[in-house]
């Protein structure tokens, strides 16, 4: 546990959640129906999740 920081897994987990939120609003808000919106609001938070991963592993090596 030494060395373990553990803002970075919230940090990650918290910029998920916020994606998902934003992008099934805004789709929403543009008129499409709910579960295109949810759906497309999933793979904005995996994509985003793999990209402050991929940041995060960068940064440390």
């Amino acid at each position: 546990m030494r060395g373990y920081n553990f803002s970075r897994p919230l940090m990650l987990i918290a910029i998920a959640v916020l994606t998902n939120f934003a992008v099934t609003s805004i789709c929403m808000l543009f008129g499409m129906n709910q579960d295109s919106a949810s759906s497309l609001g999933t793979m904005a938070m995996v994509l985003a999740a793999l990209w402050v991963f991929s940041r995060q592993r960068k940064k440390r090596q």
